[in-house]
């Protein structure tokens, strides 16, 4: 059943991504396609709205799929930008060419109703991996943990075992979702459920908890003080087409990177 799972996850991405190469062939030279990160998506999706206000006759197609999906997808020329929410790897840095477009704190969340407000990076990690199991042993309700994770692929999963895990895997127990959205959602009905998600996602449906006693705010994340943070990345094979590169630049403008900000990450510059 997962081996199913997985070929129909893929040949989803895939057949977005050929959706994306028919529809970018009809626009010529003014289209750009970006496939990848879920985490980016709902930022690109706001940077293409405006970037196309202010350049009639462009289109800014944009996918998800996931970092490693839209990684593939610019090495097969199936899109013109890929969007990877986590560092490349030495390979890949070789392989592509890497563009920050901004900083995303990556937030620890629970419940509304969950009062823990507060947990180390080892209480995280223990939770995630089943060696903590009611919440009473980290200070809140008498109750089970229910972690939610993302799925193998994602690089807000990779970015998490970086910054939090490091060798200890994430429990088999752990509910596997495959968006942002999907995990707060579970977040936000389930009051014994912890998950991870871009800061800039978070609002007052859930509760996003300080660790090692910083709240994740963009402040903090400037300041340095909430140590949880991953790089936001376009990615090129390459020099960028003329029309990807016209939206690179508008993303890294004082404008595409006030309009970041304002959607709750952190400037690349």
């Amino acid at each position: 059943m997962a081996n199913t799972r997985c070929a129909f996850r893929v040949l989803g991405v895939a057949l977005a991504a050929v959706l994306i190469g028919e529809g970018c062939g009809k626009v010529s030279g003014r289209s750009v396609s970006l496939l990848g990160s879920t985490s980016i998506q709902p930022f690109a999706e706001v940077l293409a709205e405006q970037y196309t206000k202010k350049n009639p006759g462009h289109f800014v197609e944009v996918q998800g799929g996931g970092s490693t999906a839209g990684l593939q997808a610019v090495d097969n020329g199936l899109a013109d930008i890929g969007m990877c929410s986590r560092e490349l790897t030495a390979e890949e840095t070789r392989q592509f060419t890497r563009i920050l477009v901004a900083r995303d704190g990556l937030a620890i969340v629970v419940n509304a109703d969950n009062r823990v407000t507060k947990l180390s990076i080892e209480k995280i990690r223990a939770l995630f991996a089943g060696r903590l199991t009611n919440w009473r042993e980290v200070g809140g309700q008498d109750g089970p943990v229910r972690p939610i994770t993302r799925e193998e692929g994602s690089g807000t999963r990779e970015s998490f075992v970086r910054l939090v895990m490091g060798k200890e895997r994430i429990s088999r127990r752990a509910l596997t979702q495959e968006s942002n959205g999907a995990v707060k959602e579970l977040v936000k009905g389930d009051p014994a459920a912890i998950g991870y998600m871009s800061l800039g996602l978070v609002d007052n449906e859930i509760g996003a908890v300080a660790v090692e006693g910083a709240p994740p705010t963009t402040d903090n994340v400037l300041a340095g003080r909430y140590t949880l943070v991953r790089p936001l990345l376009f990615v090129t094979k390459g020099a960028a087409s003329p029309a990807a590169q016209s939206f690179v630049d508008f993303v890294l403008s004082p404008a595409g990177q006030r309009l970041l900000e304002k959607e709750g990450l952190v400037r690349a510059r």
